[in-house]
């Protein structure tokens, strides 16, 4: 009798031991998942890199003029051109500088800054009219790559007074929304109570 009483004392033993080991070994695999789907969805958000959330179009007159000494300093050659900047602005948000953290026990996404927006880039598209050589002083292929630059930088200066920031601040919280969906495609949640939102937003999101 004894015998068997061992017998089955040994078995629930058996059995707990491994139901104890199971829930070890389960536990364990969990979190790996958990953490490594935390990796996955703050490297997604990244990947994503820069969000474009304004569009602008401008249209500029530029006036360009060059004058070259030659012969040592003895004689002055000119060029000048009217060119006609056409150009479309991309202004939204760099992704890689959002403050996020996971935390992996609640699967959630804390993030607490949201960059400012900036200028993504600039699409020039040159159109030249008026177009004077100088003697010793011509226009050359290479112009053309410096001239890109200087529009680019021409319309870079008027981005500041035509209110494309202001509106992509407007709609920051848009970008919010999308970094929000990216979270939720693998379950998990985005806590942003961090951000400074306004109670408009607020409504909105409500809504």
């Amino acid at each position: 009798m004894g015998e068997v009483v061992d017998i089955v004392l040994g078995l629930i033993l058996g059995a707990i031991l491994m139901y104890w080991l199971f829930s070890l070994f389960r536990k364990k695999r969990n979190k790996e998942i958990t953490e490594e789907q935390s990796t996955v969805i703050l490297n997604k958000i990244r990947s994503v890199c820069k969000l474009v959330s304004v569009e602008g179009d401008f249209a500029e007159i530029y006036h360009y003029e060059n004058t070259k000494d030659s012969f040592m300093s003895l004689f002055r050659s000119k060029k000048k051109a009217l060119i006609i900047i056409k150009a479309k602005a991309h202004i939204g948000y760099d992704l890689n500088k959002l403050d996020m953290k996971a935390e992996n026990d609640k699967k959630k996404i804390i993030l607490s800054h949201f960059p400012e927006p900036e200028v993504l880039s600039i699409e020039p598209d040159l159109q030249f009219y008026d177009i004077k050589n100088g003697i010793f002083n011509s226009f050359s292929p290479t112009d053309l790559t410096n001239l890109n630059q200087e529009a680019k930088e021409h319309i870079k200066q008027k981005i500041p007074e035509s209110g494309l920031m202001e509106t992509a601040k407007n709609e920051a919280l848009q970008a919010v929304l999308v970094v929000e969906k990216i979270v939720e495609t693998i379950g998990w949640t985005l806590d942003y109570s961090a951000l400074e939102i306004s109670n408009r937003e607020k409504q909105f999101i409500e809504e």
